[in-house]
């Protein structure tokens, strides 16, 4: 059994800076993507960027040069890097890993983001 866990989120400022991470049961190396998502209220779950197993990077074209994934093995944690946000990234953010064409969800955490 998976079990990711987000740490909490939070307010912050417009232009200011938020991590987020996402710490998963067992070793991570062995998911084949790690990533996060996020859904604003009335919105779809959107993709915000992942990691593959061989530590390439995707993001989403809005993230781009201000969002950065990365991940500690040793830590089995992943993390979401966050500065220049905007208040429409405010959403509920989740972690998602996929082991073997599985896909496995954190609950959750919420992100604000005030003008």
């Amino acid at each position: 059994q998976v079990q990711l866990v987000e740490s909490r989120g939070g307010l912050e400022q417009a232009g200011g800076s938020l991590r987020l991470s996402c710490a998963a049961s067992g070793t991570i190396f062995r998911f084949n993507f790690m990533g996060w998502y996020r859904q604003a209220p009335g919105k779809q779950r959107e993709l915000v960027a992942h990691i593959i197993n061989g530590g390439s990077t995707n993001y989403a074209d809005s993230v781009k040069g201000r969002f950065t994934i990365s991940r500690d093995n040793a830590k089995n944690t992943v993390y979401l890097q966050m500065n220049s946000m905007k208040p429409e990234e405010a959403a509920v953010y989740f972690c998602n890993a996929v082991l073997n064409a599985r896909s496995y969800w954190g609950q959750g955490t919420q992100v604000t983001v005030s003008s």
